[in-house]
């Protein structure tokens, strides 16, 4: 799935790395729990979540991956967005639910990860 159709699908907006929006992702994993998240062995995938915190780039960070979604109209620190900007992550934000885009996205294609 294109990250910007990604976006629309959600009412998202690219607040970091808005030069990836023309990339494509293939699967999605939805937590709030970065310790499951840090069990993924996969690099191509959305992280789906509500943690608004340092620590969700510092995983995406240390897993390899490019992309969060943060959702429930939480806001990006200017901590998060220095340290995703340096380590090239992609954040899109949104106003729904991680349930809600969770269902979108897959609706629409997006694969789980298990």
């Amino acid at each position: 799935m294109n990250l910007g159709d990604l976006c629309n699908l959600v009412d998202g907006t690219a607040v970091c790395g808005t030069a990836r929006l023309g990339d494509s992702v293939e699967y999605a994993f939805a937590s709030d729990l970065m310790s499951d998240v840090l069990t993924i062995k996969s690099t191509d995938f959305i992280l789906i979540t509500g943690l608004a915190n340092i620590q969700s780039i510092r995983t995406l960070e240390m897993s390899d991956a490019s992309y969060m979604l943060l959702c429930r109209g939480k806001e990006v620190t200017p901590e998060m967005l220095e340290l995703a900007e340096e380590n090239g992550i992609m954040i899109i934000t949104s106003p729904y639910s991680l349930f809600r885009c969770a269902g979108i996205l897959y609706s629409a294609g997006l694969k789980p990860l298990y």
